[in-house]
């Protein structure tokens, strides 16, 4: 079998946060706490916290949909609907390869991973163009908010993980071979969460935009309620081993 500290979560026992043999992928979108029948909290809370980090990105996506689209529909409405989208699918890609541990797993969960990250990268990459389209058409500033910067950071640390993620497994060489290339990937997970903060703070800094704050009215503390429940629902699901802890 595989040795236990390969299992060990952020928070729990080992096998609390572990892809279960033979069980869906699918079910790595919720798992956390549950895998370990002697962890005393799964009566309490069996399908994890996994669970929390998924309703709380489906009523993101929900929300700016929803809020956008019930609107005036001009061309900077692209940009919402379609980063929430990238989002989305970002911190699904996180949560689907979580919880695998064993190299059947791992492989399987790197390809619904990559899947996952392909439409982050449509998403954001169309919701960029979008806002850069428009502030081009209508000779706008480039740093006119605090979202922006973010904007420009969470982008910019985006494209070398989604580079260094495909290098990395298409282009082992690059890295020396195959083993240097998994020594790497511990810093590619690493980067990977401070990807998804960085991916929060800027969907919460959006709210102080005048388009979202005056058009379509999604309020601050509502946004931070969704960046607060998808970082409860992630990180204590953060198996250390993959870390090098």
């Amino acid at each position: 079998g595989v040795p236990r500290d390969e299992t060990v979560p952020l928070l729990g026992r080992p096998g609390d946060a572990a892809q279960i043999e033979g069980d869906s992928m699918l079910h790595n979108l919720v798992l956390a706490f549950g895998a370990n029948p002697t962890f005393n909290f799964c009566s309490l809370f069996p399908i994890g916290t996994g669970i929390l980090a998924q309703i709380a990105n489906v009523l993101f996506l929900l929300t700016v949909w929803v809020t956008v689209l019930s609107g005036n529909l001009i061309l900077f409405s692209g940009h919402p609907l379609a980063v929430s989208v990238g989002v989305f699918a970002l911190v699904q890609s996180i949560l689907v390869l979580q919880p695998t541990h064993t190299a059947p797993q791992k492989r399987i969960g790197q390809r619904y991973h990559a899947a996952f990250n392909t439409v982050t990268f449509l998403g954001v990459g169309t919701g960029i163009t979008v806002i850069e389209y428009n502030k081009v058409k209508n000779g706008l500033a480039h740093f006119h908010s605090v979202h922006a910067y973010f904007g420009v950071a969470t982008g910019a640390l985006m494209a070398l993980q989604l580079l260094a993620g495909v290098t990395m497994w298409a282009v082992p060489a690059l890295y020396g071979g195959e083993q240097q290339a998994k020594n790497v990937w511990k810093y590619h997970r690493m980067s990977g969460y401070l990807l998804l903060v960085l991916v929060l703070a800027t969907v919460v800094t959006a709210t102080q935009t005048d388009y979202i704050a005056t058009v379509v009215k999604i309020k601050t503390w509502s946004m931070v309620l969704v960046a607060f429940f998808i970082v409860s629902g992630v990180f204590p699901r953060v198996q250390k081993k993959k870390l090098g802890f």
